[in-house]
Formats: C-alpha cells, sequence, structure tokens
C-alpha cells in the first residue's frame, strides 16, 4: 500500500509523514524531492521544477511500485502533486503495477500556508537561497490550492489545520490501519 500525502508547500505534508511513521514505524517512506535533488545533480532541469522532467515521474513511481514489491511493507509518500497530468501518469503507473494507493490531500487556507511558509527555514545558513524558496512557496499557494477541482475522485480530502495528532488518528482510520509502535508504559 502507498499513501501519498498532497498538499501545498507549508501544508504539513512532511509533519504528518513523521508522525505516521511514529505510529507505523514498519511503513517505509518515501521523499520524491531526494528523486529531484539527484536529478537536478545530473541533468538540467529546464524550468526550475523537476516534475516536469519525465524521468521524475517514471523513477519517482517505479522507485514507489519497487519498494512496496520487494519489502512488502507500507510506503509514505509527502509530495505535492497538482499537475493532472504529472498525477495520472504517476498514479496510472502505481495502479497497473496493482499496488493500493490512498490519496490524501491537506487543505490548508491560503492565509495560514503564507504564514507558515514565513516561519520555517528550509535553507540553513544560505538567507539568500531560502528566500527564493520562500517566494517560490509562496507563488505557488494559489495554483496548489486551486488544484483541488482537478484531483482525482478518488482523493480524500483533510482538513490541514486539524492538530497532527487528529490528522495522523484520522488517517490511520481512513487506512483502517492500527498502530504498530511498540505499547509505552504508562505513567
Amino acid at each position: 500500500m502507498i499513501v501519498w500525502i498532497n498538499g501545498a508547500f507549508g501544508s504539513g505534508k512532511t509533519t504528518l509523514v513523521e508522525n505516521l511513521h511514529r505510529r507505523l514505524p514498519s511503513a517505509l517512506v518515501l521523499d520524491p524531492e531526494d528523486v529531484g535533488q539527484l536529478l537536478r545533480r545530473i541533468v538540467e532541469v529546464p524550468t526550475g521544477n523537476f516534475q516536469d522532467l519525465p524521468l521524475w515521474r517514471h523513477q519517482v513511481a517505479e522507485l514507489a511500485v519497487g519498494l512496496v514489491a520487494e519489502y512488502e511493507r507500507p510506503l509514505l509518500v509527502p509530495m505535492t502533486l497538482v499537475d493532472p497530468r504529472y498525477i495520472d501518469e504517476i498514479f496510472g503507473a502505481i495502479d497497473r503495477a496493482g499496488v493500493p494507493l490512498h490519496h490524501l490531500f491537506l487543505r490548508v487556507p491560503p492565509e495560514e500556508l503564507h504564514r507558515r511558509i514565513e516561519r520555517r527555514t528550509v535553507v540553513p545558513g544560505d538567507p539568500e537561497r531560502d528566500a527564493a524558496v520562500e517566494q517560490w512557496c509562496k507563488a505557488m499557494v494559489e495554483p496548489c490550492t486551486s488544484a483541488v477541482a482537478t484531483l482525482p475522485a478518488r482523493t480524500v480530502l483533510l482538513d490541514g489545520s486539524l492538530p497532527q495528532q487528529r490528522l495522523v488518528d484520522e488517517v490511520l482510520t481512513l487506512l483502517g490501519a492500527t498502530s504498530d509502535a511498540p505499547a509505552r508504559p504508562a505513567t
């Protein structure tokens, strides 16, 4: 099973995956951003967005399917993916491989997304590059929030403004999963 956590930049995808992983430590985590960064070191990305590289989309789908097939464990994937063509391409490849896919999208109001983006540091020690990333993320708020209308019908919309623990519980309920983390001693 693949659990794709989608949403705008600043919606809490990575935080949700980290918290889900604490409750499901047997799950694997794949950050497609790592695939993009690897490709950036090898080839030019003419548009600046590695998602525009057909090889990125192919590699992400193949790696996700391969990880589930090889290790027979759930896979958690935090990644903003809002271009309908790219969603169809990646999710289509996963579907053709017969791997169950749960697509969850974190909805957060635009003004909250802007606040969250302003509070975070993405490139520590490089204020100029960090400011450029912040500017790009803010520019993507509108396209990401309006993409909700074009997401696949099977997408589950979640309130990304909820407290993390409640979101984790909602996701586990949606998946029909229970925590596989060791029980904590009572205090």
